[in-house]
């Protein structure tokens, strides 16, 4: 094909119109207000811009209220840096007030949630502690582990984490114990080698097995209760968006449900898995807001009250 030498085209012969007569997606209604800093959180959500992740927020906080009014599930998946951003309480009371009706996690939660609950602390220095191999070594919490680990046999990592913890000094901020105390289903699904309690000599790896599979199969029994209902991924990146994925496969292959539900993925960052295993393969309604939980989740706590009472404008 011979080249062909090109004249600049002439910009006379475009097809315009009026500003005013084209479609725009931003329009002054939908600009901030200016908050009052002194006055109620109903009227800073009125203040905020109606566009975008704003309009995800209120969405997502709505269809929770929704679900809730009919007593349908909303599942709440998350990774243990929730607990590790001190957001514990807000989902003790959302659980309290029978909004999050299950909860499922990663092994890590279940380091942490022992560690708070018998210390009122967490987290070490990894990149301190790695130098003279001292990272992961805390006799207390592998010790507590493993006796929940063989107690889990018999009904679950989760329930048996919960029932450990519950006479701990500070038990009330304990997840899985304020879980059991409430009777809300919480399940751990642990990959062996992932959590520092693995490393431990009182670990039996074979009842670690029974016991995160008895709550695979109860996260199973979960979600295919999830018709009508909404599921929330804050902060797991690579576990539960996997064994969400499976726990689909296997409601739909015995029930044939859920086929309509919400799904949400909260995180500082898109990642391959979340987006895939629960926004777009299982095919229920996709809701992202990325961010910092410990913005966006107490953002979204606040938000659910205010729906729940008809006041999210």
């Amino acid at each position: 094909m011979a080249g062909k030498r090109y004249k600049p085209i002439d910009l006379r012969r475009l097809r315009r119109k009026r500003l005013k007569d084209r479609k725009s997606l931003v329009m002054i209604e939908k600009f901030s207000k200016i908050p009052d800093v002194c006055g109620s959180i109903e009227a800073y959500f009125s203040s905020l811009p109606d566009v975008l992740a704003v309009c995800s927020l209120k969405k997502l906080a709505q269809k929770i209220a929704d679900a809730t009014r009919e007593e349908k599930t909303v599942l709440v998946m998350f990774g243990a840096h929730l607990l590790k951003c001190g957001l514990t309480p807000l989902l003790v009371d959302l659980a309290e007030r029978g909004i999050v009706t299950a909860l499922a996690t990663n092994g890590a939660s279940g380091v942490h949630d022992i560690e708070l609950a018998i210390e009122g602390k967490t987290s070490e220095d990894v990149a301190e502690a790695i130098k003279d191999g001292s990272f992961g070594m805390s006799r207390d919490t592998a010790k507590v582990f493993a006796e929940a680990v063989k107690a889990g046999v018999k009904d679950g990592l989760g329930i048996a984490l919960g029932r450990r913890l519950l006479d701990s000094p500070y038990s009330d901020l304990s997840l899985f114990a304020s879980a059991y105390r409430l009777g809300v289903t919480v399940t751990v699904h642990c990959a062996i080698g992932t959590d520092i309690v693995h490393i431990h000599p009182e670990l039996d790896a074979a009842a670690l097995g029974e016991a995160t599979h008895i709550d695979f199969r109860k996260f199973c029994s979960v979600v295919s209760d999830l018709e009508g209902g909404v599921v929330l991924n804050i902060g797991s990146a690579v576990i539960m968006p996997e064994v969400f994925l499976k726990a689909i496969s296997v409601a739909r292959n015995i029930s044939g449900k859920p086929k309509n539900f919400v799904a949400a993925n909260m995180d500082i960052m898109r990642h391959y898995r979340s987006t895939q295993n629960v926004l777009l393969r299982p095919g229920g309604e996709p809701i992202e807001l990325i961010g910092h939980h410990e913005i966006n989740l107490p953002l979204l706590y606040c938000a659910i009250l205010l729906a729940m009472e008809g006041r999210l404008k």
